[in-house]
């Protein structure tokens, strides 16, 4: 097939609705005893981290990842013995009755891709590191050099292609966002468009060879990047290949904790949201057992929505667009899909901290005691604002409180005064329409929650001014379809405008806040309105799990989007906790940097280091250092590629050695471990990144 590579890049739009849910239809994928894409569920993926010689060990972890409940199992393989050996684990994992699915990860060897799909039901290959030369070089390509590798590959690439054929092996085309091609990088550079043009340059050859048991993934450690390239890839796949193919979904080195279970869940729950993805693997530096509750974690509500919905959630495009349910093109979305760019909004001012503009997004929690008890009230919003701190730590920057009735305006009067200086960190909330104009001479920032149902009537907007408190509107969203709260705020807006306020904030108060948010900012773009948005989340249930999974997908996918001035989370967790996860999201989706970055990988077979042990002991030493990103990588792999915007790399390098990086150089090769942390620091000294901990 000939490709005219000079238009890859043309302008395309996102094929798929993102105000509602409904999953793309897919291919079905073979893949041993069950399959991917179509009507199947989706499904939760792992890989193991031990030596895949090792045929005790690895049988024996695939064995715990089995009875945890893991639907596939990824295996490194890295040589042509380590090929071999897949055969004496298939052998022995079957001979125990374990039947799950073996997928042989292949990034350099064709020799070994060729013997590892003897034996495993799926063979992952990355086109970056497949059949290729040099790594990060700079030499540019002309087309006729870009070309003759293609070529290259092609023939290297084919006979593994007709051999899968053969014996009916899917293939995943796995694609890295830091570890492309020199050619591809040259022509696209380190993009999720050349992610998207590796992807497709190896289907292209799967599809002249009749070959469409394929599945894509578009991984990154970079949540943004990861959602961009499989939002690219899509619109781009659909509109060139022949069929829709499946996508295993996930964002590689996401790290451990707290801090890899947002990532995974943002990235993931981001593209699930928007119906895309069949298959899922959350990978932690930590022992892969753990991955396997958190991906059946993520992708439950969707899983669940299909029993409950039937196949119309399965409708294939064609059928779809014949009923009137019509993708939503480029040009209706309120955001860019295939690249970032924060929504414009104006800078609201005179309410503690400035919201809104080119201010980083403010964090918020509501306080929990009641007006009723102002002693309690006060002692709880102390806690959460933590004035003692410095002023850029992490700690709730607004507190929410709300008031019923006249009968608390005494009481909270009294709290304002006891607060001092801390009075303009209080947003004061209430549904009493009567009661809201009597605070606006009273608070820095007063909130009208809009019930569904309910009226505002004709005489609260002759009480709005700009001399007061700025105001902000939520509507309580329950039981109404995501466009009522857009709607309704719209002309709201529409009327403030008019009559000339300038500090307004509007919101939407959700379990599920995401398409409401969506339908809300495209409705304000529509009308030229650019007032700041508040993204609100409530989380109904118990369980930290729930709110870390729900609060990532449904208010992390939003600002990923560039949607939204200030996150405020109302859940069941302690402040601490709840502040905690709100600067991990903002963090997750690259918008506020409140400390270290960690890029860490999973570990695996290449792997010759204890990966979560030396993460958690550079983590104790460099963790101070607020907005500096670390790449802590297994392998040359997952190197300085997969840490592509990290400012500093520690790479295994070999046993008991390990490779230094600054940015992508490699500055100290193969020293010896017991030396490389306190280099690492030392090389943190020398380019000014360095301060001492507190």
């Amino acid at each position: 097939m000939t490709v005219d590579i000079s238009k890859a890049g043309h302008s395309i739009d996102y094929p798929v609705p993102v105000y509602s849910y409904r999953r793309r239809y897919t291919r079905e994928v073979a893949f041993g005893d069950i399959a991917l894409g179509g009507y199947q569920p989706i499904r939760v993926e792992s890989m193991t981290t031990t030596h895949t010689m090792d045929t005790v060990a690895t049988v024996a972890q695939c064995r715990r990842l089995y009875e945890a409940g893991c639907e596939i199992i990824r295996l490194t393989v890295p040589t042509e013995k380590d090929a071999e050996n897949l055969r004496n684990i298939r052998d022995q994992l079957r001979r125990d009755g374990i039947r799950t699915p073996l997928v042989a990860d292949i990034h350099f060897s064709p020799k070994a891709a060729m013997k590892a799909v003897e034996f495993v039901e799926n063979i992952r290959v990355n086109p970056g590191n497949y059949a290729t030369g040099a790594k990060f070089s700079s030499d540019d390509y002309t087309d006729e050099q870009y070309r003759a590798e293609l070529d290259k590959v092609r023939t290297e690439f084919t006979p593994l292609v007709r051999k899968a054929a053969e014996l009916g092996v899917s293939m995943r085309i796995g694609t890295n966002h830091g570890s492309l091609s020199d050619r591809t990088v040259s022509r696209f550079g380190n993009s999720p468009e050349g992610m998207v043009e590796a992807a497709l340059e190896f289907a292209r050859i799967c599809e002249d060879e009749a070959y469409h048991d394929v599945l894509f993934s578009m991984k990154s450690s970079n949540v943004r990047v990861m959602i961009q390239a499989y939002r690219r890839l899509v619109a781009r796949a659909d509109a060139e290949l022949r069929y829709a193919y499946p996508l295993h979904l996930g964002v590689t080195e996401a790290g451990d904790g707290d801090e890899g279970r947002i990532k995974s869940a943002m990235g993931i729950g981001a593209l699930l949201e928007d119906g895309l993805g069949d298959t899922i693997r959350v990978s932690l530096t930590e022992d892969p057992v753990n991955e396997v509750p958190v991906g059946f974690a993520i992708v439950r509500k969707y899983n669940d929505y299909h029993l409950v919905r039937g196949d119309r959630a399965h409708l294939p495009v064609k059928h779809i667009v014949e009923h009137g349910l019509k993708p939503v093109v480029h040009s209706m979305l309120p955001f860019e899909p295939f690249s970032y760019s924060r929504r414009a909004s104006c800078r609201v001012d005179g309410a503690g901290e400035p919201i809104g503009g080119d201010t980083l997004p403010r964090v918020e929690t509501a306080a929990v005691a009641s007006i009723a008890d102002p002693e309690a009230l006060r002692t709880e919003i102390l806690q959460r604002l933590d004035p003692e701190k410095p002023a850029d730590s992490i700690r709730s920057e607004f507190v929410g409180i709300s008031v019923g009735s006249v009968e608390d305006l005494p009481a909270l009067e009294g709290l304002l005064v006891s607060l001092g200086g801390l009075r303009d960190r209080i947003a004061v909330s209430t549904a009493d329409t009567l009661l809201y104009p009597k605070l606006l001479s009273l608070v820095s920032r007063a909130r009208l929650d809009i019930v569904e149902g309910e009226s505002l009537g004709t005489d609260l907007f002759a009480t709005l001014h700009d001399s007061g408190a700025a105001v902000e509107f939520c509507f309580v969203h329950e039981n109404s379809s995501e466009t009522v709260p857009a709607e309704v705020l719209a002309r709201l807006a529409e009327k403030l405008r008019a009559k000339g306020l300038k500090r307004v904030l509007l919101s939407i108060v959700s379990t599920q806040p995401l398409y409401p948010v969506r339908k809300l900012v495209l409705e304000l773009k529509k009308s030229g309105i650019d007032y700041p948005v508040a993204v609100r989340y409530r989380h109904k249930s118990e369980g930290r799990s729930g709110v870390l999974i729900e609060s990532a997908i449904q208010a992390g996918t939003l600002f990923c989007d560039g949607i939204g001035d200030l996150l405020a989370l109302q859940t069941d967790l302690p402040a601490e906790q709840e502040v905690g996860i709100a600067f991990n999201i903002l963090q997750a989706a690259r918008i506020r940097m409140s400390k270290t970055e960690f890029i860490s990988c999973p570990g695996c077979g290449r792997t010759y280091f204890e990966l979560e042990k030396t993460t958690a002991l550079i983590k104790q030493r460099v963790s101070h250092l607020k907005g500096l990103k670390i790449g802590i990588m297994g392998c040359i792999v997952n190197g300085p590629g997969e840490m592509a915007d990290a400012d500093f790399g520690y790479v295994g390098s070999g046993k008991g050695r390990v490779s230094l990086y600054v940015g992508r150089e490699c500055v100290e090769e193969n020293m010896l471990e017991a030396a490389a942390l306190e280099r690492l620091i030392e090389l943190i000294r020398q380019n000014g990144k360095w301060v001492d901990p507190i």
